[in-house]
Formats: C-alpha cells, sequence, structure tokens
C-alpha cells in the first residue's frame, strides 16, 4: 500500500509541475501577444504630424477666356476641371470646349484658359514664329503639338504625365514623359515656358 502511495504521489507531483508549468507558459505568451499589440498600435498613433503631408482643402483657380463668368475660384483640392467650370457659369457659345481636358483634376493657383473656336490655330503660329512660349503646365494637346518634334501621341503622353505627377518644375523635367529623349527635348527645349 505504502508503495502504491509513492507512485500516485510521484504522478501527482508530476501532474501539479507540468500545470504549472503551462499556466504560467501561457501567461507569458499573452503577455507578449499584448506587448506586441500595443508595440505596433503605438508605431502607427505615434507617426509625427510633421511627416504626413497635409493637403490643403480647397484650392484657387483663375479662369479666363470664352467663360461666362471668368474669374478666381475657390474650389475642394479633389474637383475637376469640369467642376470649375460649372462653377464659372459655363462656356460661352464661341468656346471651343475640345481645347480643355474636363477631367483633370484641379491644382492650386492653376490657370484653365478656354480659347475661341479657331482661336488655338493663331497661338501655334504665334508659337512656331518664336513670339510667344508655350505654357506647358497648362498647354492644351493642340499646343503642345504645334512644338517641333511633338505629335499627337507625345503631346497626350505630356499632358498625361502633368495629370499625374503635377506640373513641371523644369524643362528637364519633361525627359521623364514616356517618348521623350535629350534629342526630342532639345527641338523644342526653347519654345517651352515652365512657370
Amino acid at each position: 500500500m505504502l508503495e502504491l502511495l509513492r507512485k500516485n504521489i510521484f504522478l501527482i507531483v508530476i501532474v501539479i509541475a507540468i500545470s504549472i508549468f503551462l499556466f504560467f507558459d501561457n501567461d507569458e505568451i499573452e503577455d507578449k501577444a499584448s506587448q506586441s499589440n500595443s508595440a505596433s498600435t503605438s508605431s502607427t498613433t505615434d507617426i509625427p504630424k510633421e511627416k504626413i503631408p497635409v493637403q490643403p482643402s480647397t484650392v484657387i483657380i483663375d479662369v479666363k477666356g470664352e467663360i461666362l463668368k471668368p474669374g478666381v475660384y475657390e474650389i475642394d483640392s479633389q474637383s475637376r476641371v469640369n467642376d470649375v467650370i460649372q462653377l464659372a457659369g459655363g462656356f460661352t457659345e464661341s468656346a471651343d470646349q475640345t481645347m480643355v481636358n474636363l477631367a483633370q483634376k484641379v491644382q492650386d493657383e492653376m490657370i484653365i484658359v478656354i480659347p475661341k473656336i479657331g482661336e488655338t490655330l493663331a497661338v501655334n503660329e504665334q508659337n512656331g514664329s518664336g513670339n510667344s512660349k508655350v505654357k506647358i503646365n497648362y498647354a492644351t494637346q493642340a499646343e503642345i503639338e504645334g512644338l517641333n518634334g511633338i505629335g499627337p501621341s507625345k503631346a497626350q503622353a505630356i499632358i498625361q504625365y502633368r495629370e499625374e505627377n503635377g506640373f513641371f518644375k523644369s524643362t528637364d523635367d519633361l525627359l521623364m514623359v514616356p517618348g521623350i529623349g535629350e534629342k526630342t527635348l532639345e527641338n523644342f527645349k526653347d519654345d517651352v515656358q515652365i512657370p
């Protein structure tokens, strides 16, 4: 009987030891998990506010040309050119609506010029003679096509790049447009105005 009691005590001690080990090990795992969760939460909430770029909620746009109410307008920064045109009363009857990208996102200090029908031909001829430069950040596709060595596909690539990446800051930025190399840029560099 004493022998049986010793065997049972030995088994009871082993079971108690295993239970204590599992209990403390489980608590340690839970502590590590809660510390990990709190560390990941604090790392996302402790981001300094200076590092997060702040977009203005509104932008100021100058609308000119063949528009019913030309002027300077303040509009939500997520708006499109079409929204500004509507705010300015819409196009006049003589406006060439094909010369403006209505889907383009607005940007602060943007100038939108709506030409008269047929007016762009005179502008392109003037650019070709060297009397005036193409404002590449605001130019329509037809104006860009008036540049030496630029056809419809390259003009569209310039406009698309400008819409997706923002205004060009220097003429060398045009080299980032697909299809524009150094040789092509040399052909029209002097006919382009950046600011």
